[in-house]
């Protein structure tokens, strides 16, 4: 007889980093830490939630969040005190992002238009996803901008701004710098991503609806020197934003 399919875990942010190494060790051994166990981390150790608080927001048993997270920790212990690089991926898991306001009311969708957030600083395209505080946002209808507000994020935090960018139906992103998880986490609230890209957002925005945006579709951040091992996102193997939805 099979064994009992194991539950889906609900997740509500996926990490930006997915990818730590020690200093001087880039080829060392490896722990791996799955998404769930990545998230009773963040909800207990971060949120200071009970385990009973965080099953009901992982939508799972109390006991399982108990197992996840003594898992998680007996890794974490093991990669800081061995110097293992550790690796975030993988895990039963389903991207259920919170939903965030922003500061101001954003203009309703009509049906037929592609809504684009720019990451927005002073008339620019700010180059830390992760730390922007605002986007511009731009409703389009047959190539042409029908409207555009900047809206703040109220104190979001990188984890929570897919989830942000989901509830306010936006459809494509455009940005400098973002991190290999952020981008999955794109992929899997079904934005188009658009990084690497620099200069004024107008500008941007219309460049892409003619077809001629200049971006990087292997755009990695490099904000994070000592985060990483050797100082890149780039260690983050699988964060391409050529996986999720980038086109020419």
């Amino acid at each position: 007889m099979a064994g009992r399919q194991e539950k889906t875990r609900k997740v509500e942010t996926m990490p930006e980093y997915i990818t730590f190494s020690p200093d001087g060790i880039p080829n060392g051994e490896e722990v791996t830490l799955t998404v769930d166990e990545f998230e009773t981390i963040r909800l207990i150790d971060l949120e200071h939630l009970n385990q009973s608080e965080a099953s009901e927001r992982m939508n799972v048993a109390r006991t399982t969040v108990t197992a996840i997270y003594e898992r998680a920790r007996v890794k974490l212990a093991d990669a800081l005190i061995n110097g293992k690089k550790l690796q975030i991926e993988g895990g039963n898991v389903e991207f259920r992002p919170q939903h965030i306001q922003a500061d101001k009311k954003i203009n309703e969708k009509g049906v037929n238009t592609m809504r684009i957030a720019v990451t927005y600083d002073n008339g620019d395209v700010f180059q830390h996803f992760g730390r922007t505080s605002q986007f511009k946002i731009y409703d389009t209808e047959d190539g042409k901008v029908t409207s555009s507000q900047v809206v703040g994020t109220n104190g979001a935090g990188h984890g929570a701004l897919a989830g942000f960018l989901k509830s306010n139906n936006v459809d494509t992103l455009i940005c400098g710098g973002i991190g290999g998880g952020a981008q999955a986490a794109m992929g899997e609230a079904g934005i188009t991503l658009y990084g690497g890209v620099t200069g004024n957002t107008d500008e941007a925005v219309q460049k892409l609806l003619d077809g001629s945006l200049d971006y990087d579709p292997n755009v990695v951040c490099s904000h994070h020197e000592g985060h990483h091992g050797g100082g890149e996102c780039g260690h983050h193997e699988h964060g391409s934003c050529g996986e999720h939805g980038c086109h020419n």
